[in-house]
């Protein structure tokens, strides 16, 4: 079978079962999981699919947002170790934006019980820290969006203007060097941009399969962003343009 066909039948599959594993495609098609692990990261890159934690799950049509579950299994090594190590940001006494990121939640479940406060638009991020009683959680209210398990909309962006933070720390959909952070939903765009908005400093968490993409919704210029996590994969065009733009960033294996 030709490179090309098994990659569109690869898609097919994906799609005809929302999700699969590296491992039956591997069986399926005859070939090994490193050779499916290279179908997928290019099918990826043709947004065709999108990959998870070993395996790929359809890009579902129409919708704005892919769903939590989905999310979260995404890149998923990467996702944590960027967390691990942003956790090392934030000190005691601290008032931080967490956004509905994945990324995000994942540092909530990092954090230390330390005195903090922590503004959240995340349902998972507030349940992460609920057994936390030295932290305090204020969650914005608003709209939710079922598949994010996050609040949008008039309300919530009501709330972020009466605060000030010392660092917000959030992810998104893409980051391109020349058209800066963007979203798949015009809602999350705008709740990240008031984020950046009101913070100190922010602080961006991207794996490297975000970067050189562009989303629906734009959030912001990339150099308002302080520093960037990411992990090693980042290329090293993008490497070149923080260093110019003086955005520290951290790539972590």
């Amino acid at each position: 079978m030709l490179v090309a066909e098994r990659q569109r039948k690869i898609v097919d599959v994906v799609n005809e079962r929302a999700s699969v594993r590296v491992s039956e495609l591997s069986a399926l098609f005859h070939v090994t999981e490193e050779t499916i692990r290279r179908d997928l990261e290019k099918l990826e890159k043709e947004q065709q699919l999108h990959r998870s934690h070993g395996g790929a799950v359809r890009i579902e049509e129409g919708a704005s947002e892919i769903a939590y579950e989905a999310r979260e299994v995404m890149h998923m090594e990467a996702k944590q170790a960027i967390a691990k190590a942003a956790v090392a940001e934030i000190h005691t006494g601290e008032r931080i934006i967490l956004d509905a990121s994945t990324t995000a939640w994942y540092m909530a479940k990092e954090l230390p019980n330390m005195p903090l406060t922590i503004i959240t638009n995340s349902i998972k991020v507030a349940l992460a820290c609920s057994s936390k009683d030295q932290i305090r959680v204020i969650s914005l209210g608003g709209q939710l969006l079922a598949k994010s398990l996050s609040f949008v909309g008039p309300l919530a962006e009501r709330s972020l203007t009466t605060y000030y933070v010392d660092k917000t720390f959030l992810s998104c959909k893409s980051v391109h060097v020349e058209h800066g952070l963007s979203d798949s939903n015009e809602q999350q765009a705008i709740i990240k941009k008031q984020m950046i908005d009101i913070a100190g400093q922010t602080i961006l968490l991207a794996d490297s399969s975000k970067f050189g993409k562009r989303a629906f919704a734009t959030i912001t210029e990339l150099n308002r962003i302080q520093k960037v996590y990411t992990d090693t994969d980042i290329d090293t065009g993008t490497k070149t343009y923080l260093e110019k733009q003086n955005i520290e960033f951290q790539a972590v294996n």
